[in-house]
């Protein structure tokens, strides 16, 4: 419950999903990659991501994903695919 309770929170879902390149990326360049978001929502989504190992920050490189974060990612990959289907299926629909 505590995994979905994390996801569930506004913005996890899209900082997991920007973390996902090999490269850290600055907070900066993290918040214009989710665009909207607020500095002080970024900065506590990322505190919620570094208190549970799934995120960290590399002194000068910037955010990037640990990884169990990498591990997690994997996981809800398939859902990604399932929902490019989903929306076919909706598009088919009309």
């Amino acid at each position: 419950m505590v995994l979905i309770d994390l996801l569930g929170r506004r913005w996890v879902l899209r900082i997991l999903w920007e973390l996902r390149g090999e490269t850290p990326l600055t907070f900066r360049a993290l918040q214009g990659a989710c665009g909207g978001i607020s500095p002080s929502v970024l900065n506590a989504r990322l505190a919620d991501l570094r208190e549970t190992g799934i995120a960290e920050h590399r002194d000068e490189e910037g955010y990037a994903l640990t990884p169990m974060g990498r591990e997690l990612l994997d996981k809800l990959m398939p859902l990604t695919d399932w929902a490019e289907r989903w929306e076919q299926a909706l598009e088919n629909r009309e």
